[in-house]
C-alpha cells in the first residue's frame, strides 16, 4: 500500500481549477477528492528513486471554499486519521473577491549545528495555529516564500548526524549537503514540521529561490562561480540544488496549462524513471542560465504578480554585469507592461499619457517579487555601488583584488551591486505605474536581509500614478543578532547616508536614477508580511511572533497602515 511520505502542498489555484502536489513512497495513483465533487488524478513519476506527483484539480466553483482529501491508489491517506487539525481546504477566488497576499523568507526549520544566537518563534507555525484555531476567519489567499525555503549550507544537529550515517563527511563538504538525497532530507525536515504542513495544505502557495536553497551567496561574481566550479564537489551540489529546486518548489509555481506545454514534465511524466532528464536540464540550466526561465507570472484578478529570478539568471562578466540576462529583462518587462499599452515606453520620461494604453488598465496592483530588494538602506546601497565599481576596474587591479574580498566577505550582491540593474527596474517600475490605465499600487516584495522595512521611491522630473514600494519582511525563523540590528539601525541614518555619498564619490559612481526614503521600521524579529488587496486600494500589515508569558506563540501586530 502506498504511504504519503511528504505533503500535500496546494500550489496553483485559480477561479475553476488548482494543483496538489505529494511525495509518496513508491510508484501509485494520486487521487484528490473535493467535497463538492471536484476531483483529480496522476499517475506518479520517479527521481532519484523517489516518487511525487502533482495533480490537477478541475471543475472548482468560483468564490467557493471545499473540503478535500488524498488517496494513494484508491486509499486515503491525508487527512490523517488522528489529525489535530481542521479539513484542508481548497478556496478558489471569485471575481470580485479581494487578495490577501502574505510574504516572508529566511526560514530555518531547525537551527544549525554550532548555533547562531537566539531563534525564537517561527512565524509561519505561528500563523498556522491562528489558521487553525479559526477556520472561516482570515487567512491569507496565497503565501509567497521569496527565498531560502531550505538551507543548504547551514544544516541542523539531526541532519548532520543523518548526513555522517550515509557517506564519509570527511569528503566533499562536510557540513553542508551534497547530493539530491540529502537535499530530500532537508525538505522532509522542514515540510513535515506539523504546523507548517496543514498550512501549506490549506493556503496556496508561489515560491522562488534564494542563495541558501543553493549556497550563500550563489553567483556573487564570475571570481566566486571559477572558484566553485574548481573544487570536487560544486558540480554535484549545483545540480542537485536545481534539480531538487524543481521538483519540490518550481513545478507547483506553474499553471495546468503551463504544465501541460512543458516538455521536460512531459518526459518526466512518461519515462519510467525522469532522473536523467532533470539532470541534463539542470546541467544545461547550470553551464547556460539563459536558456531557463525560473522566473514566472500569476494573475489573480485584477492582481498581476511576477516572481523574478535574482540568483541564476545574472550575467557575472565584470564588463557586463546585470542581474538578469536580456532575455530575461526583456521578458519582464513584457509581463509588465502587457495590458498597458506600448510595451516599449522607454522614451517617456515626463510622465505624459499613452494615447495607446488601455483606460482601465490590465491590473490594480502589480506585485514584483525577487529575493533581494530592489532598495536598500542607503549606506549599504552606496558601498554596493562602490564595490561593483572597484571589481570593474574603475581604481585599477589592486582595487579590483580587494573588491572582489569585499564583496564575498560582507555579501555585496544585491540590486545595488548590479547598477545598471538596479537603474532599468527603476525605470521600468516608473512606466508600469505612470499614465492612463497606470495601477493603483506597485509593490516590489523582498526579504534576504533580516529586518523589515517600507521604503518609498522618486524620481526627478517624474511622479508616477501609482504608488510605488518596496516591502522587505525577513526572516520567517531564523537569528537577527545585535550585530545586524545595529548595523541596519545605522544604514538607514542621516550619518550613514552622508558616509555612503563619499564612499560613493571615491568609487566614482553615477548617482542612482531614483531616491528612496524609509517610511516603515526597521522592524527586527521572526515576521510576516500581508498585503490586503481590494478594488484599488493596498493596506499593509506585518505581525512578528511572540511568546505570551504562558508560552503560547502568537503573532503581534507590529505596522497596520494604508498604502493606498
Amino acid at each position: 500500500m502506498a504511504e504519503l511520505r511528504l505533503g500535500p502542498l496546494l500550489r496553483y489555484t485559480d477561479g475553476s481549477c488548482a494543483t496538489v502536489w505529494v511525495e509518496t513512497d513508491r510508484p501509485c495513483t494520486a487521487e484528490v477528492r473535493c467535497a463538492d465533487g471536484a476531483r483529480g488524478t496522476a499517475h506518479s513519476f520517479r527521481i532519484a528513486d523517489h516518487h511525487y506527483a502533482l495533480v490537477p484539480v478541475g471543475g472548482l466553483t468560483p468564490g467557493t471554499a471545499t473540503e478535500y482529501e488524498v488517496l494513494l491508489d484508491g486509499t486515503g491517506v491525508w487527512p490523517p486519521p488522528d489529525s489535530r487539525f481542521p479539513p484542508s481546504v481548497i478556496a478558489t477566488p471569485g471575481d470580485d473577491d479581494g487578495m490577501r497576499v502574505a510574504f516572508g523568507s529566511c526560514r530555518w526549520a531547525a537551527p544549525p549545528s554550532g548555533g547562531k544566537g537566539r531563534v525564537g518563534p517561527d512565524a509561519l507555525d505561528t500563523l498556522s495555529a491562528r489558521v487553525a484555531a479559526d477556520p472561516s476567519g482570515t487567512r491569507p489567499d496565497v503565501l509567497l516564500l521569496l527565498g531560502d525555503q531550505v538551507y543548504a549550507d547551514e544544516i541542523s544537529d539531526a541532519t548532520r548526524e543523518w548526513i555522517a550515517g550515509r557517506r564519509d563527511v570527511t569528503a566533499g563538504p562536510s557540513d553542508q549537503v551534497a547530493d539530491y538525497e540529502e537535499y530530500t532530507r532537508l525538505y522532509y525536515e522542514s515540510w513535515l514540521d506539523p504546523e507548517v504542513r496543514w498550512l501549506l495544505s490549506t493556503v496556496p502557495s508561489c515560491m522562488i529561490f534564494d542563495d541558501h536553497d543553493v549556497i550563500d551567496d550563489w553567483n556573487t561574481s564570475a571570481a566566486w562561480l571559477a572558484d566553485m566550479r574548481a573544487t570536487d564537489w560544486w558540480q554535484e551540489r549545483v545540480l542537485s540544488g536545481l534539480m531538487s529546486y524543481w521538483v519540490y518548489q518550481q513545478l507547483g509555481n506553474l499553471s495546468p496549462d503551463e504544465l501541460a506545454a512543458d516538455p521536460l514534465y512531459t518526459t518526466v511524466r512518461e519515462a519510467s524513471d525522469g532522473t536523467d532528464a532533470v539532470r541534463e536540464f539542470a546541467a544545461r540550466a547550470d553551464a547556460d542560465p539563459a536558456s531557463v526561465r525560473w522566473s514566472y507570472r500569476r494573475d489573480f484578478g485584477r492582481t498581476r504578480l511576477l516572481m523574478v529570478d535574482s540568483r541564476a539568471a545574472r550575467v557575472l562578466d565584470e564588463d557586463r554585469r546585470t542581474m538578469l540576462d536580456p532575455g530575461e529583462a526583456a521578458w519582464l518587462r513584457e509581463q509588465v507592461m502587457e495590458g498597458r499599452g506600448d510595451g516599449d515606453r522607454d522614451g517617456d520620461r515626463d510622465g505624459g499619457s499613452d494615447s495607446g494604453s488601455d483606460s482601465d488598465g490590465a491590473y490594480d496592483h502589480l506585485l514584483i517579487g525577487t529575493s533581494l530588494p530592489w532598495l536598500l538602506p542607503h549606506l549599504v546601497h552606496d558601498v554596493e555601488a562602490w564595490n561593483a565599481a572597484m571589481c570593474g576596474g574603475e581604481r585599477g587591479a589592486r582595487w579590483a583584488r580587494a573588491g572582489e574580498r569585499i564583496r564575498r566577505g560582507a555579501d555585496l550582491e544585491h540590486w545595488s551591486a548590479f547598477p545598471s540593474s538596479f537603474d532599468a527596474l527603476g525605470d521600468l517600475i516608473a512606466d508600469a505605474g505612470t499614465g492612463p490605465g497606470a495601477p493603483a499600487s506597485v509593490s516590489v516584495l523582498s526579504g534576504d536581509v533580516h529586518h523589515a522595512y517600507v521604503a518609498e521611491p522618486s524620481w526627478p522630473g517624474r511622479t508616477p500614478d501609482a504608488r510605488v514600494a518596496q516591502l522587505t519582511c525577513s526572516p520567517v525563523h531564523n537569528s537577527v543578532p545585535l550585530s545586524i540590528r545595529l548595523g541596519f539601525r545605522f544604514g538607514w541614518s542621516a550619518p550613514a547616508r552622508a558616509l555612503g555619498r563619499r564612499i560613493a564619490r571615491h568609487g566614482r559612481c553615477a548617482p542612482p536614477s531614483v531616491s528612496w526614503r524609509r517610511t516603515g521600521g526597521p522592524w527586527f524579529g521572526n515576521q510576516i508580511m500581508t498585503l490586503t488587496l481590494r478594488g484599488r486600494s493596498a493596506r499593509l500589515r506585518l505581525e512578528q511572533a511572540r511568546a505570551d508569558r504562558d508560552g503560547t506563540h502568537v503573532l503581534r501586530t507590529v505596522a497596520d497602515r494604508e498604502l493606498t
